[in-house]
């Protein structure tokens, strides 16, 4: 799918106002799979990690090359009199006469044309498995990008999780500011008809009239976050989202069945693909160390080449050919120990990466776990001081009503009201965010299974 056509596709997902009332919209709704599916058709960090893919696919190919032959062609033009060069010259050109080794013509030969046709080659016939051991090395490190580039996979997809959710949440903070904010505008409105009627003095109207000034405070903050949140989702997904055609699943309490902390330990180092991705360096690094001890051992190569000789572009001339082979063995190896030293410090250095890596990736999980553990137990808590607050406010309006409590009161139970429904959205929020961040830990989370947190 195109740029483009994707675009359109999301602005066709999204195609609703998100003034309208819940009851009155109409059209798609984009769920969390959707945007997921989406972000990984857009997002530039995607294309990035393809082309290092790419980048180190190409290398090992290049890496195969040395096992080829070399074969070269040129074509020259010389002209000159040097003794040496006229006298080889019509050898080559097959015009060499007796006169040629008059005194004269050999001390003072008369100018000469060479046009010179040559094919050569050469091929490593052994190498002492050095081109073997680079080769092997490129392929370890082609799929370790290969693996990095699944590790960014499920790094899109938890972004896109997380971004998702936190629209979800800033849409129903600012409902409820929103909520408030004409809540308090009533409750001020009531406040002046009582004063009015005598039966509140004039505190309780500038008691009112504060509270609202503080809700409509909050209802403004709430309308930058919400903005803010769609912005961090356009960011994830890749592609920009009119304020008219926005329309995201409802926001809800969810629930789910992690394993237990050692399984999803032990799941995590079997399954994070960027510790495969170290893994990969390791193997790349020893066959690099691999490589540099092989560069001690002899090399064997084969060379030749055929050329003709003439002494105009298009006439004739001779020509010959040369075929050989050589044994070459480094007698004063100083710099391939230096290659050698350095090798086995990289290993060194990336097997320790390596090791630490898989501490990180033990602490993360525990971290992510128990992160999980706790915002599903205090969801549990929120949603019964929901439920508390809820009703001692509807026992306070109906004693505010009848003239029993003051309307510092009456506020009072809407702030702790107010409050619990604040808590208990966001211990919704960082259920569903912290069971994104166990998966992430462990390595599980991708494409197919984003959807599963909806």
């Amino acid at each position: 799918m195109g740029k483009t056509g994707s675009v359109n596709l999301l602005f066709a997902l999204l195609a609703l106002s998100s003034g309208l009332p819940a009851a009155a919209q109409a059209g798609p709704v984009v769920t969390l799979r959707e945007a997921v599916a989406l972000a990984f058709d857009q997002s530039p960090d995607r294309r990035i990690a393809a082309s290092e893919v790419t980048s180190a696919r190409i290398e090992t190919r290049a890496a195969r090359t040395a096992l080829l032959p070399n074969l070269s062609f040129s074509e020259a033009v010389m002209r000159g009199n040097d003794p040496v060069y006229a006298f080889g010259t019509r050898l080559r050109q097959q015009r060499f006469q007796q006169s040629d080794f008059a005194q004269n013509n050999l001390n003072q030969p008369t100018p000469i044309n060479d046009f010179t046709t040559r094919f050569s080659g050469s091929w490593v016939g052994f190498d002492s498995w050095r081109t073997e051991l680079q080769i092997r090395r490129s392929d370890l490190l082609a799929k370790s990008a290969e693996a990095s580039a699944s590790r960014s996979d499920q790094e899109i997809a938890h972004r896109v999780v997380t971004s998702y959710e936190h629209v979800l949440f800033a849409s129903r903070y600012a409902e409820m500011a929103r909520h408030q904010e004409q809540t308090a505008q009533s409750l001020l409105d009531a406040s002046e008809s009582r004063v009015q009627a005598g039966v509140a003095v004039d505190a309780d109207r500038l008691t009112a009239a504060t509270n609202l000034a503080l809700r409509q405070q909050e209802s403004i903050e709430a309308e930058g976050n919400l903005a803010t949140a769609w912005a961090e989702l356009e960011r994830a997904v890749g592609a920009p989202i009119r304020d008219d055609q926005r329309q995201l699943q409802v926001f809800a309490e969810k629930h789910f069945d992690p394993p237990a902390i050692e399984e999803a330990v032990s799941l995590a180092l079997r399954s994070r693909s960027d510790r495969e991705s170290l893994m990969q360096q390791v193997g790349a690094k020893k066959a690099a160390v691999a490589a540099a001890k092989a560069g001690f051992g002899p090399t064997v190569d084969a060379f030749g080449s055929w050329e003709t000789d003439r002494q105009s572009f298009a006439g004739d001339g001779g020509n010959n050919w040369m075929a050989g082979a050589e044994l070459r063995v480094d007698l004063l190896p100083a710099a391939r120990r230096d290659e050698l030293a350095s090798a086995k410090a990289t290993l060194q250095r990336t097997e320790a990466a390596s090791d630490a890596a898989d501490q990180q990736i033990r602490l993360e999980v525990v971290r992510a776990w128990y992160a999980h553990q706790s915002a599903s137990r205090m969801l549990d808590v929120a949603r019964a001081s929901v439920a508390q607050s809820d009703e001692s406010l509807r026992i306070l309006r109906d004693r505010y009503d009848a003239g029993l409590v003051t309307v510092t009161e009456l506020l009072r139970a809407e702030d702790a009201q107010r409050q619990s429904a604040t808590s208990y959205w966001q211990a919704a929020f960082r259920n569903v965010v912290s069971y994104a961040d166990l998966e992430f830990a462990m390595g599980t989370l991708n494409a197919s299974n984003a959807g599963d947190l909806e």
